[in-house]
This record gives C-alpha cells, structure tokens and sequence, in this order.
C-alpha cells in the first residue's frame, strides 16, 4: 500500500493549524484574566501576574498559525520560496516547532500536574486543562509531521528537493512510499 505523501502532510498540518488555533485562544484567555484580575479574586490574592510558560504557548501556537499554511500552500501551490522550499528547510522549521511545542507543554504540566483532580469547578483551571492537552496535541502532531516528512524525504531522495515533491521523474503529481522497491504495473 502506497502512502501519498503530499496529502498526509496538508492533512496534518491542518489538524496542527487547528490544534495552535486552540491552543492560541486558551493561552490568551488565560494571560487575560491573569492580567486582569478583579479585586478579591482567590488567585494570588487579587494582584496581577502573567505566567511566563502561558506567554511561551502563545508565542508558539502564533508562529505555528503561520508556519502551517505557508507550508501547506507551497506543498499543495507547489511554490518554490527562495529561502524556504526545500524539504530540508521544511524539516529545520518542523524541529524548531517541536522544541517549542515540548517546552511548552512539559513545563505546563510540571507546573500544573494535577488539575482535572484538584480544581475542575473553576472556569480558570478548566482552560487551563485544556490549554494544556492541547499543547500535547499539538507536539504530537508536529512529531507525526517530522516522521512523516523524514520518510518522505528518505522514500525519495529529496532533502534537497523541493518540497512540494513535483520534480518526482515518473509522475509530477505522485510522491509514494511503498514497502515495495519496484512498482508493480497491471496492463
């Protein structure tokens, strides 16, 4: 069985677009009301903060909402950029988001381990919770994308290559993997 390469890759940078759209509103929300706290609030005692790994996840899912479709544009536009069309370029973008998208959602759950058990009843810590699981889903996305994007570019020889896989000799549109070394053709 064929993988088509070029699809998997939009579809999962869509599922990424969607995941840092998310991810972008619950960590505004949650520097909103960190930064706008109402006299007499609980949370450290009424005075205003903003939590710095919140601010981390914001600039992270921002930098992914553009990433993830000027990549999906030169894949399916089959655009060439002159610094960034290379699948190699590709795979150094995909590695910074990894990093951010780790150290964002690692420090966040160190920070706040435990809170779908200690407090749901607050509308404060259930963004937080989902701000959370969202930075995972987003890291895990962006690692799917890499293996993806590692196979495609070892299927096909192509770190140089552009990225969007037309120059592939046989069919322009068709970049596969397959477990077998020759294709089988039926007349």
């Amino acid at each position: 069985m064929a993988i088509v390469f070029p699809v998997v890759r939009a579809i999962l940078y869509i599922v990424l677009w969607t995941f840092a759209l998310i991810t972008f509103a619950l960590s505004a929300a949650r520097l909103h009301y960190t930064t706008h706290l109402p006299k007499g609030d609980p949370l450290n005692h009424g005075h205003r903060f903003y939590d710095p790994i919140v601010a981390e996840l914001l600039f992270t899912s921002l930098v992914t909402l553009f990433w993830a479709p000027f990549v999906i544009h030169m894949i399916h536009g089959r655009h060439e950029h002159r610094y960034m069309s290379k699948v190699w370029h590709e795979l150094v973008g995909l590695s910074v988001l990894w990093l951010f998208w780790i150290v964002g959602a690692a420090v966040a759950t160190s920070i706040w381990p435990n809170l779908p058990h200690v407090c749901p009843q607050f509308q404060a810590c259930r963004i937080l919770t989902a701000m959370v699981a969202f930075a995972w889903l987003g890291w895990i996305t962006i690692f799917a994308l890499l293996v993806v994007t590692l196979m495609y570019a070892m299927a096909n020889s192509s770190w140089q290559e552009p990225a969007h896989g037309h120059w592939v000799r046989e069919d322009p549109r068709a970049s596969t993997y397959s477990s077998s070394q020759y294709p089988t053709h039926t007349v």
